[in-house]
């Protein structure tokens, strides 16, 4: 450990670049956007080891303020949209509500299947179930991959 110490001194634009690929990946990782800023100022910061070389106290110090300065800028800048979490783009079931499709067989006691967007899914309807073939429309995604619909 000592010997990555005495690195990290003797060459700080390593310590610094690895710092900010430390913070990267931690954003990467839990993509919340706080670590971002940290990781760029930290990335600036080695750039400035190449260039200028200042010392200990002032890399700290340029680091603390291109940190503060760059998460106040993008939270005052940034989109809304940008900084809040919406819907998960990675859950296929939610990004079918208001699609059409028809049903594969006959619903019995209001359950049936139904094909939308390429695959067949279980489905349940509250309403007269439409005929084989029928076109439905999906209003709710139920657990377990079922999916509420309706004639459409």
């Amino acid at each position: 450990m000592q010997g990555l110490i005495d690195f990290a001194i003797t060459h700080p634009f390593w310590g610094w670049t690895a710092l900010a690929a430390l913070l990267l990946a931690g954003e990467v990782g839990t993509s919340t956007g706080y670590l971002l800023w940290p990781a760029a100022s930290a990335g600036v910061v080695a750039v400035l080891q190449l260039a200028v070389r200042p010392g200990l106290t002032v890399s700290l110090l340029i680091f603390a303020v291109l940190t503060i300065a760059s998460t106040l800028l993008a939270r005052r800048f940034l989109p809304q949209n940008l900084r809040q979490p919406g819907p998960d783009i990675n859950d296929r079931a939610r990004g079918l509500i208001g699609r059409s499709g028809q049903t594969v067989g006959v619903f019995t006691d209001g359950r049936g299947r139904v094909f939308v967007d390429g695959v067949e899914w279980i489905a349940e309807t509250d309403e007269t179930p439409p005929a084989p073939g029928g076109a439905v429309q999906v209003i709710d995604v139920l657990g377990g991959g079922r999916l509420k619909v309706k004639a459409a």
